[in-house]
């Protein structure tokens, strides 16, 4: 399924780009001039299934434009080769970068699409000699190659996952450092949400460790803990065909988006003064 395609969905999520980027974000396009606030992010900061996602609901709080530059599976990557998404994202009055899980990054240990984060190209060499029981031609997918690896191996899985922790520390470095004015790490724990697959929860290996590595490149940290009543309520508000229902129960819906916002909301406000 190309995320990125509305197709039959019950949503319209005006799909649209900004200057030269061949990434296709959620519209309505934003003008990117005057004084206007963006969120870099994936799936969550998209808002699939959801007909107000944060961004819109931290605009509506804080009485400024806010550009919605989620991309659905993004790693940290997929914006750093951006230049025209830097350079807009620096010019804005606060930027907010959502954390995004270690997974849908290139690395010593395999590749992955340049745009399309989640999808599996290759394995390396030195991951072929490691795991040479392994036909890395069967996987299309980065967690359904990771769910494998570990369940042959939890050992020789953990230096994968090493990694894949040093390089999501790495690069969230570089795209937070290429970002000029005041940023926000955003962090939507998914902690005791069942991710079905064994690898744990989104965002899949970011921990308390990681984020105190790159704390420093951004100017706050804001945390954010699902309640379990947005939990339970699980798809109710959401809208999506059918055929969706199985993507839309794994996905954030609109009581999770209404807390991250009063979340966010203050902390941008409180940037946002002279």
């Amino acid at each position: 399924m190309a995320y990125e395609f509305a197709g039959e969905s019950a949503l319209d999520y005006l799909p649209c780009r900004y200057g030269q980027s061949k990434l296709l974000f959620r519209g309505p396009k934003r003008k990117l001039e005057g004084a206007y606030a963006a969120v870099l992010g994936g799936t969550e900061t998209y808002g699939k299934f959801v007909a107000e996602p944060f961004p819109a609901l931290v605009e509506a709080q804080i009485g400024l434009p806010v550009v919605n530059f989620g991309y659905m599976n993004a790693g940290a990557d997929v914006f750093s080769g951006e230049p025209e998404l830097i350079d807009a994202c620096s010019k804005a009055r606060v930027t907010v970068i959502q954390i995004m899980g270690a997974q849908n990054m290139s690395n010593r240990f395999y590749a992955v699409h340049p745009r399309r984060n989640d999808r599996f190209l290759r394995a390396s060499n030195l991951m072929k000699t490691i795991f040479r029981e392994i036909d890395f031609t069967e996987f299309h997918f980065t967690r359904h190659m990771l769910s494998a690896l570990k369940a042959v191996s939890e050992e020789k899985y953990a230096l994968v996952e090493g990694e894949l922790k040093a390089a999501w520390v790495a690069r969230m470095r570089v795209l937070l450092q290429k970002i000029k004015g005041k940023t926000v790490l955003l962090w939507i724990s998914q902690d005791g949400r069942d991710s079905g697959d064994g690898l744990g929860y989104d965002p899949l290996m970011v921990d308390a460790d990681m984020i105190a590595a790159v704390r420093p490149y951004a100017t706050e940290l804001v945390c954010v803990m699902p309640s379990d009543a947005s939990r339970r309520a699980g798809t109710e508000g959401m809208l999506f065909a059918p055929l969706e229902a199985p993507a839309a129960a794994v996905m954030p819906g609109p009581r999770v988006h209404e807390e991250v916002a009063d979340a966010l909301a203050p902390v941008m406000k409180r940037l946002l003064k002279p």
